[in-house]
């Protein structure tokens, strides 16, 4: 009991300080690739972007880590699904899309990433069964 309690004493706080980091994210995304930006506003952009990888850096220190699953099989674990779409692309179960993602502090989730998921795609063949039968 003593080392969940040290291990996850910062739980609450670690949860609260996400949102900083996904404000921090949300800002670099809104930048314009193909659009000249002045000096001063290069250097605030640099300063934002330092100031999300040295919170990315804590998190590590602190055993945070992303969960960021595109491509993945949907696990109910660590994902949270909020919506589903047809498609022929992927198989039925594969993430597509991420709106948010997810941490796990060392074992635990911290949070679930909320992620979109294919429905009704090309079926994976499960090793060991015979679907020709």
């Amino acid at each position: 009991e003593k080392a969940d309690a040290a291990n996850y004493a910062v739980t609450n706080f670690a949860r609260d300080i996400l949102a900083i980091g996904d404000n921090l994210n949300r800002a670099l995304e809104t930048v314009p690739e193909d659009v000249e930006i002045p000096d001063n506003i290069k250097n605030l952009i640099e300063g934002v972007k330092m100031t999300e990888r040295e919170l990315h850096n804590v998190f590590e220190r602190h055993g945070i880590k992303k969960i960021d699953p595109k491509g993945e099989k949907f696990d109910h674990n660590l994902h949270q699904a909020m919506f589903e779409t047809e498609t022929d692309e992927h198989p039925s179960g594969t993430i597509i899309q991420v709106m948010q993602v997810g941490y796990r502090i060392k074992e635990r989730l911290l949070r679930p990433a909320m992620v979109g998921v294919s429905k009704g795609g090309p079926v994976k063949p499960v090793e060991g069964v015979d679907t020709k039968a």
